[in-house]
């Protein structure tokens, strides 16, 4: 596990950011994976990406160890950066920064063979690197991108409302299964275990639909403590809808309606629950229509976009119905 513990100030200081760039990383860990043993969505799309060539470049990412230097994923250093704007800053990534990250996590001096080039070549070995992952970017998720960033918007909107309207501590408590909140100390539950005491810096979450469950922690940056989670939308990666279960809540509304209903125990509009879902847009919109007029959901405007939740009574029905059943189930 990774324990960060963080003080009053870095707390908050939290901030919330997204990154076609750690997309593109992660996707990359992604497909070296064997799709057999990947959950829905991801399965899918990694059979597709593994037609497409893996640029030589971009295969550093299959050599890194599991605590690397941060300035081959850097983090995004705006709220929503274009892919062009990020491959850019890697590329002038300046030479301290390269050389205080290696005596970080290589003291003795001693690199891994894949990482001389950016000490001994520095500026050819980071436009390699760029090239690379822009060829994959371009390949692989530019024509999903759209979707992407909707999705990824749309999870933005709802952790920022969080996070103003109860403060960040019910936002980080709310983020992951594997995101533990217990102040002042955020648990990662990951198979490395390390500790870190933050003071006076930020906090910057970064969402990534590529992240497979996986949580990146960025630690090299003394102003910024990034960590990643999973992002709804991860659905829109798949070439069919997300298996539904038949439990007691699916054979009384239906297994559309019960997924439906179950995906809004987060608010979320008519797009993010089509992302989120893997569903039509006509298909949510005719089933939050039937949810609404039955009293189980309802609807709030959030500026310009439109929010369903649960009423009591919905959260009820998947409390009682839902969880129970598919706990008793897992037990059996």
């Amino acid at each position: 596990m990774i324990r960060i513990e963080l003080d009053e100030p870095t707390l908050s200081r939290t901030r919330i950011a997204i990154s076609p760039l750690l997309e593109t990383v992660c996707s990359l860990w992604l497909v070296a994976r064997d799709p057999a043993g990947l959950p829905w969505p991801f399965a899918d799309w990694v059979r597709r990406a593994r037609d497409i060539p893996l640029p030589a470049p971009a295969q550093l990412y299959l050599h890194l160890p599991r605590r690397m230097p941060d300035f081959v994923a850097p983090m995004p250093t705006s709220a929503a950066p274009t892919i062009e704007e990020q491959l850019e800053l890697l590329r002038r990534t300046p030479a301290e920064v390269i050389e205080g990250q290696f005596a970080t996590h290589h003291p003795d001096g001693r690199l891994p063979e894949h990482l001389r080039p950016f000490r001994d070549d520095r500026e050819a070995a980071l436009d390699r690197l760029a090239d690379g992952l822009a060829t994959w970017w371009a390949a692989a998720l530019a024509p999903r991108w759209p979707a992407m960033r909707a999705a990824l918007d749309e999870e933005v909107l709802l952790r920022a409302r969080a996070l103003a309207a109860d403060g960040p501590d019910a936002l980080l408590s709310r983020l992951h299964e594997r995101i533990i909140w217990e102040r002042p100390v955020l648990t990662l539950i990951k198979r490395l275990d390390a500790g870190f005491t933050v003071t006076g810096s930020r906090v910057l979450l970064v969402p990534l639909i590529f992240s497979r469950g996986g949580m990146l922690c960025s630690t090299d940056d003394p102003g910024t403590q990034m960590v990643t989670y999973q992002s709804r939308g991860a659905a829109l990666l798949a070439d069919s809808p997300a298996p539904a279960p038949d439990d007691r809540l699916a054979l009384l509304i239906g297994r559309g309606r019960a997924t439906v209903l179950r995906a809004l125990a987060t608010p979320s509009t008519t797009t993010g629950l089509a992302a989120t879902l893997g569903l039509a847009m006509s298909t949510v919109s005719e089933h939050l229509a039937h949810l609404q007029a039955a009293g189980v959901v309802h609807r709030r405007r959030a500026g310009r976009r439109v929010l369903y939740g649960l009423e009591p009574a919905g959260l009820a029905l998947v409390n009682l119905l839902g969880e129970d059943s598919a706990r008793a189930e897992f037990v059996s």
